[in-house]
């Protein structure tokens, strides 16, 4: 297994961890331990993001707006000469 794939592999662990506590604490508000760890594995998972997406580049596609392409005119808008 490469480094980045350890890498890509420790990133999806503290996801799915982060995620799971995010569920658990849809029915948990109060439990301030619950808290206090999803709070420590969401800085692990921004540190994990940040130190691959220097080493791989990144991860997502940075889209902007988002649906700036739906503004733009399509082929069949455009007027011919």
């Amino acid at each position: 297994m490469t480094n980045r794939e350890k890498l890509l592999r420790c990133l999806s662990q503290v996801q799915f961890a982060l995620w799971e506590l995010h569920l658990y604490l849809n029915t948990h508000p109060t439990d301030m331990e619950a808290i206090a760890l999803h709070e420590q594995y969401e800085i692990k998972l921004l540190k994990l993001r940040d130190e691959f997406e220097e080493k791989y580049g990144p991860l997502t596609a940075n889209v902007g707006e988002g649906v700036d392409w739906l503004k733009n005119p399509w082929p069949w808008d455009i007027e011919g000469d």
